[in-house]
């Protein structure tokens, strides 16, 4: 039997959307502009959809989920005299199949979800964002713009990740984790440049990683440690400033993998 499309008569509807059969749209949701959905997606009371999106299959989008929130360089170009409308963008947003974005989260425009990905509640995700299949996004994480985390990264509450951070696969960011961007607090010009963790890095609760800093693989960092210096692979550090205090063990495994 052939899934049947369930659409409020409050939703509102406009432009070029196309939705897959067996979605359902609840009360009082918004979806204008050129937008894509896969098979069985549900979209909760109030969700607001706009400009160039696709989504996969299978997705749940909590209430009040904003997907593709314009950039300020295109509110900013809307408010001159010829600007086209900030909910058109000229990269996609696009959210992989299976993903559960719960309520209150706000993806902005040109961000790439992979598959299987689950947001918590009340979400940030800036501009140019992507996240590789299978990660989690804990309640009340921001992560700037132009920032890319890999495959299987757990990011847990009220996390902080600046623009321009590269996180690669196997990531465990403990709650409370601040990344840092910017060496001179805007004292001087500077290029803002995030954190690199490599892969299979572990980091505590409440640590701090100033600017630039690179964790390498397999490294240990220590709830609320300070990371002022590079650490070297497999390295565990712990303390305000962190200071080596010898190898991961060989039978610790490798976070999410």
């Amino acid at each position: 039997m052939k899934m049947k499309l369930n659409v409020h008569p409050s939703a509102v509807i406009e432009g070029k959307v196309k939705l897959e059969t067996g979605c359902v749209v609840e009360p009082f949701v918004f979806c204008r502009g050129n937008i894509r959905a896969g098979k069985k997606c549900y979209f909760s009371t109030g969700a607001n959809i706009q400009g160039l999106v696709e989504i996969g299959s299978h997705v749940f989008l909590g209430e009040r989920v904003t997907i593709g929130f314009p950039s300020q360089p295109q509110i900013i170009e809307f408010q001159g005299e010829k600007g086209e409308p900030p909910w058109q963008s000229s990269n996609p947003t696009k959210i992989g199949d299976n993903c559960i974005i719960r309520s209150g989260s706000v993806i902005y425009a040109s961000s790439q979800l992979g598959n299987n990905v689950r947001l918590g509640h009340n979400v940030l995700i800036r501009e140019e964002v992507k996240i590789g299949h299978d990660s989690l996004v804990g309640t009340g994480v921001v992560i700037d713009g132009k920032s890319s985390i890999g495959k299987n990264v757990s990011i847990q509450t009220s996390v902080y990740i600046p623009w321009n951070t590269l996180i690669e696969d196997h990531v465990f960011l403990g709650p409370k984790c601040i990344l840092t961007n910017d060496k001179y607090v805007m004292r001087t010009d500077y290029e803002l440049r995030g954190p690199i963790i490599r892969k299979g890095v572990s980091v505590g609760a409440g640590a701090v990683i100033l600017p630039s800093i690179e964790i390498g693989a397999e490294s240990v960092i220590g709830a609320g440690a300070v990371v002022t210096k590079d650490v070297p692979p497999k390295t565990i550090v712990y303390g305000v400033p962190a200071r080596a205090h010898g190898t991961v063990p060989s039978n610790w495994k490798v976070p999410m993998k």
